[in-house]
Formats: C-alpha cells, sequence, structure tokens
C-alpha cells in the first residue's frame, strides 16, 4: 500500500512539473510572437539605413549590432530648439511679415553680430535664430532627414561633434571672409553633416549601390544650390528695409564636414581616437580656430 501511495505522489509531481514547463513554454513563446513583430520593422528600417549611410563592407556589422538605445535625441533636441527659438520671434515679436523676421531678430541675444563678437557665446548660439520660414524649414528639413539616419548608425557623440564643428566653422569664417555683416541660422552645422556624408558617398560610391550613389550625389548636389540660391538672395538681394546676412557659414560648414566629418563618418568600426585621418582633421580645423580666433582679437576691420 505504502509504495502504491509513493508512487501515485511521484506522478502527480511529475504531471505538476510537466503542466509547469508546459505553461512556460507556452508564455515564452507568445512573448517571442509578441516582440517578433517589432524587431522585424525595425531591422526592415534598419537595413533600409544601413544601404543609405554605409557601404556594403561595414553594413552586416551594421546589421548585426543595430538598436535605437541611444535613440537620435541629438538632432531632435537641437530641431526643437531651433524650432522653438523661430516661433517665439515670429509669433511673440511683432512681424510684417514671416518670410523675414528681420526686426524681431537683430537684437536677439543669440544672432552672431560683428559689433558684439566679445559676447562668444554668439558664435555657437547663432544657429537657433533663423531669418524665416523658407529659411529655417529647409534647415530642419536637411538636418533631420539627414541627422537622424546618421545618428542612428553613428550615435549622437559623433554627430554632435560634425554637427557643432560646423556652426563654429560657420561663424568664425563669416567673421573673416564676410567681417561687418550679421550671421543667423543651423547651415553651418547642416553643411557639415551633408558635407561628411557627400564625401562618404563619394569615396566609397561603388560599395554604396552606384544607382543609389548617383541619386544620393544629386539630391545633395539640387539642396545645396536651392538653399545657396536663398542663402545669397538673402545676402545681395535683400530689400532696402531688410538687413544682408552672412552665406560663409554654408561653404566652411560643408569643408568641415568633408575633413572632420568624412573622418568620422567612415570610423563607423573603428575606433575614432586610433585613426590618424582623425587627428590630422582635428589639428587642421583646430589650426583654422586659432587663426580665426587671432583675427578677431588683432585684425578685426571694426577695431
Amino acid at each position: 500500500m505504502a509504495a502504491a501511495h509513493n508512487l501515485e505522489m511521484e506522478e502527480d509531481v511529475n504531471l505538476n512539473r510537466d503542466r509547469e514547463m508546459k505553461e512556460m513554454l507556452e508564455e515564452e513563446k507568445m512573448r517571442e510572437d509578441r516582440a517578433g513583430k517589432d524587431p522585424f520593422r525595425l531591422k526592415k528600417v534598419h537595413r533600409i539605413v544601413s544601404k543609405w549611410m554605409l557601404p556594403e563592407p561595414v553594413r552586416r556589422t551594421y546589421l548585426e549590432r543595430a538598436n535605437c538605445l541611444p535613440p537620435p535625441v541629438f538632432i531632435i533636441s537641437i530641431s526643437i530648439a531651433e524650432l522653438a527659438v523661430f516661433i517665439y520671434y515670429a509669433v511673440w515679436k511683432p512681424q510684417k511679415q514671416w518670410i523675414t523676421l528681420d526686426s524681431g531678430i537683430l537684437e536677439s541675444p543669440f544672432i552672431y553680430r560683428p559689433e558684439k563678437r566679445e559676447e562668444a557665446w554668439r558664435f555657437i548660439s547663432y544657429m537657433l535664430v533663423h531669418a524665416g520660414v523658407q529659411h529655417v524649414l529647409g534647415n530642419l528639413v536637411m538636418q533631420l532627414v539627414l541627422g537622424i539616419p546618421l545618428e542612428m548608425v553613428h550615435k549622437g557623440l559623433r554627430v554632435g561633434l560634425v554637427y557643432l564643428a560646423g556652426v563654429i566653422a560657420g561663424s568664425l569664417a563669416s567673421s573673416i571672409f564676410d567681417p561687418l555683416k550679421s550671421l543667423v541660422g543651423a547651415s553651418g552645422g547642416v553643411y557639415a553633416l551633408m558635407g561628411g556624408y557627400f564625401m562618404n558617398v563619394l569615396v566609397n560610391f561603388r560599395e554604396m549601390i552606384p544607382a543609389f550613389g548617383i541619386i544620393r550625389l544629386l539630391i545633395i548636389v539640387l539642396i545645396i544650390v536651392s538653399d545657396m540660391g536663398f542663402a545669397l538672395y538673402r545676402r545681395f538681394f535683400v530689400p532696402a528695409n531688410g538687413s544682408p546676412v552672412s552665406f560663409a557659414a554654408h561653404i566652411a560648414g560643408g569643408f568641415a564636414g568633408m575633413s572632420i566629418g568624412y573622418t568620422v563618418f567612415s570610423c563607423f568600426d573603428k575606433a575614432l581616437l586610433k585613426d590618424p585621418r582623425f587627428w590630422i582633421a582635428i589639428a587642421a580645423y583646430l589650426a583654422c580656430v586659432l587663426f580665426a580666433v587671432f583675427f578677431n582679437i588683432f585684425l578685426f576691420p571694426a577695431n
């Protein structure tokens, strides 16, 4: 009797254990099914991003470790800040029109003005202020469309480095080559992103699918031509009651992107600090910055 009772208890224990194991497996399978749909969509997005942002040899590496952590917060945060400042000057300041915001922005503490260049923050904060609707929308669209995929691949620290390098290069170049004109807009940072991406596509043209490469180069050229046209208009054909704004930041930002941006964006699967090209680009950039600082202190025309 005792042996039979023990046998029944063992069978009950085994049945309970099997039932619990089966329930755990079913729960795990349900979790995988629920989670499987989202990763599939994310993988599809990452595949598209890799085709547009990376040459063939490093796409597999990107896809193996691709994730959205951290998310592209740098570009999104900068864009929100620029849009908020634009809305402030367009809505809360009296304006005759939104096409040009001269009367609202000229007294802004953010705008770069040559007579106030001793306020050093203006060499960076000018990126928050824009000259009108076309100006702010053009920059926001370009930096979001290009900046978010770049930040997904290279992360915010590297993209932020390139963007701010373009912003600083833009204001310093404007202070040298167009020294008596004010400066607004994030074009220096946007052109740095485009310059770095342009060089990466150009150098790795065959590995980034030639058809895509041609389309990408044509899109970049079209954007640059249209944006530079607006910048030249703002500089040389501004209405009599308006104020001309320098366009040197576009060119300087582009050069910063083609040097620092290219080395940063081409080092996806490498340690950036171990790449000699990065230090050469940084050294050249710092040399230009030091010269611009010297110029502003001792050789500025207003002095």
